[in-house]
């Protein structure tokens, strides 16, 4: 009887013991839970073709010949090199802006 009323009031027995039964079987828990989570993203995992090509070295190669025949197919003669708005300006205000001076050029080449 003196035992039991000496493990009670001591601090150790009382808060620390279930306080590491908690951490201990805790870790276990949450070991089984992420097991779960992972398995069923593993069942249900279906990559995008795109991300697959990344992740896959020969089918990287056909995304980039695909790539490098639109490219070509691209006249790079006539492209032109139009700057962006700065973040403090409007970008709707910029690009009307951009447009008038475009079609000013051209109006202006074509006379």
């Amino acid at each position: 009887m003196f035992n039991l009323k000496a493990l009670r009031k001591n601090k150790t027995v009382r808060y620390g013991v279930p306080m590491l039964l908690l951490v201990i079987g805790g870790s276990f828990g949450l070991r089984e839970f992420t097991q779960i989570r992972y398995d069923a993203q593993r069942i249900r995992k279906k990559l995008d073709p795109s991300l697959e090509a990344k992740v896959n070295v020969q089918k990287q190669s056909v995304i980039l010949e695909e790539e490098y025949e639109k490219m070509k197919q691209s006249n790079l003669d006539e492209w032109k090199n139009i700057r962006g708005p700065r973040p403090w300006e409007d970008s709707k205000e910029y690009q009307e802006q951009q447009r008038s001076r475009q079609s000013k050029q051209e109006s202006g080449a074509s006379g």
